[in-house]
């Protein structure tokens, strides 16, 4: 494709939305992806020992990623992904007592309101003080639909501050709020700002109970997305290339083509799917002047990591696909092969030595533990790290110390999501100022934190940016 219609620079969620999109309406579209995968920071990989396939960390959605889920049945995979009729989340609480919080199929925010006191984990005032959430939950819902006068939270204002400042206990934070804010926000709620969280907030008890629910994948993430848009693209005439870094070349202040191994590519528009910490080296140093600034910011976001610990046990150990484990350094669980094999898959490759014939038992577990915000473990070797994750899962559930440990492994993401502390430079929109150069990722300005909706989100307004 010598002269494609638009050039996708970036073939992560939000350069295959896009991408998406522009073959849906029929233009010619060429991907370049400079990995020799695709998905980007949402992907799997081929664990060298056991043959399976591993995600580079789990994803989560909530059942108000609308845009995300639009995107699964345009690519007709949403039927890979488990979705609760309600929110119901296991705990189990740093002393080691276990509780369940479970969401009624009420009308939001009853549904919530109703969870909470029914949630054994909870005192009457923390109750108490749950509802005290509702009026700037409202605020924050008034203020997504566009009211300029509703302002749920200051941006100087972090998570913890906004938080208590609204009169949540010490306890109702630990359990409840900190957890949704960790996995949303990929930041300690010390850290972080509050207006992301309220937005979250708002999104997920804004309308039916199905909007707080959480949907967990049934297969690796690039079964779930990545190679089914590959396959919608390309059957459209697209056209996707990895292991093929690019640079865009301007003259002057116009758009001039794109470089990728030695190739120049025209094309009437370039859509921008690269991280914030990709841009400047995207635009080469040659970017000209209204385009600094942008640069320039993107350079200055700060990056917040993830850390996960994949463990292979001999044995099953969760009677749910996940556990929340509130107020330690890892604070969630999820059982892979428990997930995968609800839904007829196998996440098992070839059986090449003992240890995967035992892995592909049955009766075996592959957990894996999920630090969000993992700045204090970064520092940490990965046999520390994963004697961390084991320790902690043995102090939550003591019949981990009988089973056998057959493998773990450590997958750590440094620049998983951009920092959403107070002061970081303000997100870009889609547009830019150099016509037919258009931005995406999750990092755009969509009022969302770094998650799949957001990026998603943006891909949908870049697409719709090229005219």
């Amino acid at each position: 494709m010598k002269s494609p219609d638009v050039v996708v620079i970036g073939a992560g969620v939000a350069g295959l939305t896009a991408a998406v999109h522009l073959a849906k309406r029929g233009a010619r579209t060429l991907v370049l992806e400079a990995k020799a995968a695709l998905g980007g920071r949402a992907t799997a990989f081929t664990d060298p020992q056991t043959g399976e396939r591993v995600d580079n960390g789990q994803h989560v959605l909530l059942g108000c990623y609308r845009e995300t889920f639009n995107l699964l049945e345009t690519l007709g995979t949403s039927d890979r992904v488990r979705l609760q009729a309600n929110l119901e989340v296991e705990f189990i609480d740093r002393a080691g007592q276990r509780s369940r919080l479970t969401c009624p199929p009420l009308p939001a925010p009853l549904n919530l309101v109703a969870g909470i006191f029914d949630w054994e984990a909870l005192q009457w005032r923390d109750r108490i003080a749950a509802l005290r959430m509702s009026g700037p939950i409202r605020t924050a819902q008034r203020q997504a639909r566009g009211d300029n006068r509703a302002l749920a939270a200051s941006p100087g204002e972090t998570v913890e501050g906004w938080l208590i400042h609204n009169g949540q206990t010490t306890r109702l934070r630990e359990m409840l709020w900190e957890p949704l804010a960790l996995a949303a926000l990929n930041q300690s709620i010390r850290e972080a700002a509050a207006p992301p969280f309220a937005r979250v907030l708002a999104e997920m008890f804004a309308g039916g109970p199905r909007d707080a629910a959480l949907a967990l994948p049934l297969c690796p993430l690039d079964e779930l997305y990545a190679e089914p848009a590959k396959e919608y693209i390309q059957a459209r005439g697209g056209e996707i290339r990895t292991l093929s870094p690019a640079r865009v070349a301007f003259d002057g202040n116009r758009l001039s083509h794109v470089e990728s191994k030695g190739d120049k590519i025209r094309a009437g528009a370039v859509i921008c799917a690269v991280p914030w910490f990709a841009l400047a080296d995207l635009f080469g140093g040659g970017s000209p002047p209204s385009l600094k600034p942008l640069v320039q910011a993107a350079e200055k976001t700060e990056a917040s990591p993830i850390a996960s610990v994949n463990i292979w046990l001999d044995r099953r150990i969760l009677s749910s696909p996940f556990l929340g484990l509130p107020g330690r350094s890892l604070q969630w669980v999820f059982d892979k092969g428990q997930m995968f094999r609800a839904s007829g898959a196998s996440d098992a490759g070839p059986k090449v030595n003992n240890v995967t014939r035992a892995i592909n038992d049955e009766a075996s577990s592959h957990l894996t533990m999920v630090a969000s915000g993992a700045e204090p473990l970064m520092a940490l070797s990965n046999d520390a790290l994963a004697a961390t994750a084991l320790q902690e899962l043995r102090d939550a559930l003591p019949e981990v110390r009988g089973a056998k440990v057959l493998r773990t492994s450590v997958v750590r993401e440094r620049r998983a999501s951009f920092s959403l502390a107070p002061g970081q430079p303000a997100r870009p929109g889609c547009r830019t100022p150099v016509d037919h150069v258009v931005l995406a990722g999750d990092w755009i300005d969509t009022g969302l934190p770094a998650t799949i909706e957001s990026a998603t989100v943006s891909g949908r307004r870049a697409a719709e940016a090229i005219s």
